[in-house]
């Protein structure tokens, strides 16, 4: 593996682009490029910093030489970003099956308190673990997306649909089919195409493509 693999590996590793990079390290986002193509090499004072920025040696850079590793934290970004995004799922699956088995506007509050806890976790592990953070956040972001958006998307939803009969809409955790289908379907457009959009940002900024 040469110099140029590992800056990119360790890019990737780290979870940010090409263009993030080039800010930490103060360079433009083509010096970046041309290193991870092997087109150029960093000079000294650049391989320093680099080495300072993703928490590794200059031996490792240059010639590959593994550093000693610490043992791994307990506590790191990724096992809080896991809980999270499950008390999230579970908040979101409680809230649907109290509506729709009381139909009762509290079920709207269980499931917010809930993603708050759960969002309140993740955010935990970006405070305990900063070395990891920036892979862990990306990796909450892809999931839940879809998980926190569904309610308060609903409720706009039921809310429009509200004010379009003349009144303010129940203020109900999912959607509801009051006017017609195709205002119906044309929430879920809404809804999956926001997600998609927000999903396919976060995975370019992984990437750097």
């Amino acid at each position: 593996m040469s110099i140029a693999d590992r800056i990119q590996q360790l890019r990737k590793e780290k979870g940010i682009s090409q263009e993030e990079l080039a800010d930490q390290i103060g360079v433009s986002r083509q010096a970046v490029s041309k290193w991870e193509s092997g087109q150029s090499m960093p000079d000294i004072e650049k391989i320093l910093l680099l080495g300072d920025f993703f928490g590794t040696t200059t031996d490792y850079l240059l010639k590959g030489t593994e550093p000693v590793k610490k043992a791994d934290s307990r506590w790191n970004a990724m096992v809080f970003t896991m809980a999270g995004t499950i008390i999230n799922a579970i908040g979101l699956v409680v809230t649907v099956i109290i509506w729709t088995e009381r139909q009762t506007y509290y079920a709207t509050g269980v499931g917010i308190v809930m993603m708050l806890f759960g969002t309140g976790v993740f955010l935990s592990g970006q405070i305990v673990d900063s070395t990891g953070k920036a892979k862990a956040r990306d990796y909450f972001a892809l999931p839940n997306v879809w998980i926190l958006l569904f309610i308060p998307m609903s409720l706009c939803f039921n809310f429009l649909n509200g004010l379009r009969g003349g009144g303010f809409g129940l203020p109900a955790p999912v959607p509801m089919l009051v006017n017609s289908i195709r205002t119906f379907a044309l929430y879920w457009v809404v809804y999956i195409a926001v997600c998609v959009v927000v999903d396919l940002m976060v995975h370019r900024g992984r990437t750097g493509k």
